[in-house]
């Protein structure tokens, strides 16, 4: 029977984390709607299955009330070929990827990974006031993302195959 509650735990939990995902995703704007918009943007790349995007999922709902009417907040399925565009663009590679972009539309940086609610608060805060991003990695050369040509670059660097989030293998 200690199985069992642990297990009930454990299901729930998962359902719990799936609706908080499936909540922040029906509340999304379009992408091309948040670039334009006037408002900092923030693309959360994820996928249902993913154990990291289930986990960070408190933390968004959290910063999402906090930030609310102030910073756009966009979930990106990457199992939805609709964003197939996007997750190249933007070199997808693993998930939870956190795409920032300031009130104009313009990249400003990337994680890749669990980020605690601290530490997005500090992220969406920095993005809200136009100043450095904190904990995580941004390109120096901002013309090289006005032309794509960091993220074209940086898949083909060194004839290494990149792998998508989507491939399980």
């Amino acid at each position: 029977s200690i199985c069992l509650v642990v297990s009930l735990f454990f299901i729930s939990n998962g359902f719990k984390t799936n609706a908080m995902l499936n909540q922040l995703a029906k509340d999304s704007l379009l992408p091309e709607n948040a670039l334009t918009n006037g408002k900092p943007t923030v693309f959360e790349f994820y996928a249902d299955w993913c154990e990291a995007c289930k986990e960070m999922a408190p933390s968004m709902i959290d910063i999402k009330k906090i930030y609310l009417n102030k910073v756009d907040l966009v979930l990106l399925n990457v199992d939805n070929y609709r964003w197939n565009d996007l997750l190249d663009k933007y070199n997808v590679n693993g998930i939870p990827h956190l795409n920032f972009f300031d009130s104009h539309g313009d990249f400003k940086g990337f994680s890749v990974g669990v980020k605690q609610n601290d530490k997005l608060d500090d992220i969406f805060l920095a993005l809200l006031n136009n100043s450095d991003l904190p904990y995580l990695n941004k390109i120096s050369n901002s013309s090289d993302l006005n032309s794509d040509t960091y993220f074209k670059q940086s898949k083909s660097k060194d004839n290494i195959e990149y792998s998508s989030p989507r491939d399980h293998s």
